[in-house]
């Protein structure tokens, strides 16, 4: 079964990180400039993370230009999801072929500020860092007909580099559900 997104409250500000890259060098939340952010909560082993990492690179490939910037965040434990190691997310890279920094959230502090809960999950932000769409690529899911589109999050994003809000409700994402490390599993989620 599915485990869906939080839908943090929108204009929710984006939580600083600092992290090492797949590629190698460290990314913080101030290297990605752009009218708009993408912040996506990736892995190797899920498969509806696979079902959409196509799409997903093309879509994020077609916006590099108009002003989204884009960066994956892996925050699974690897002793339980040991496919997600550093060697499984750049073959990740090559197969999807992903052109945006494909982090490492080791210590799963990132997952836990931005309230993280599956993967996929996406969380856009617009100019000034302010959460403006939680929820999913589109409807598609592994096993089913319905094609990988990736209609919603594009129309959010179109909206978000226009400087308009993107309309309630927001269809929650659904994948694989963050391998926590023993210990690290959030509680209760509420916002406020």
């Amino acid at each position: 079964m599915p485990t869906s997104s939080f839908l943090a409250p929108l204009g929710t500000k984006a939580p600083d990180f600092d992290l090492p890259s797949v590629a190698g060098p460290r990314v913080t939340l101030a290297d990605l400039t752009g009218d708009a952010l993408l912040v996506v909560f990736l892995c190797n082993h899920c498969p509806y993370v696979r079902h959409v990492e196509s799409g997903l690179a093309a879509l994020t490939g077609a916006y590099a230009d108009r002003g989204l910037s884009t960066v994956g965040i892996m925050s699974n434990d690897t002793t339980i999801a040991p496919d997600d190691d550093p060697a499984g997310l750049a073959t990740q890279v090559q197969r999807a072929g992903f052109t945006f920094p494909y982090l490492l959230d080791t210590t799963q502090e990132v997952a836990l500020a931005y309230h993280a809960a599956c993967t996929p999950d996406f969380f856009l932000f617009d100019r000034d860092r302010l959460l403006a769409y939680r929820g999913a690529f589109d409807l598609s899911r592994p096993r089913t007909d319905v094609p990988v589109t990736g209609d919603l999050l594009r129309g959010a994003i179109d909206l978000v580099l226009a400087g308009q809000p993107v309309p309630e409700p927001h269809q929650p994402s659904a994948g694989c559900g963050i391998k926590w490390r023993p210990g690290n599993e959030p509680g209760p989620v509420t916002f406020g």
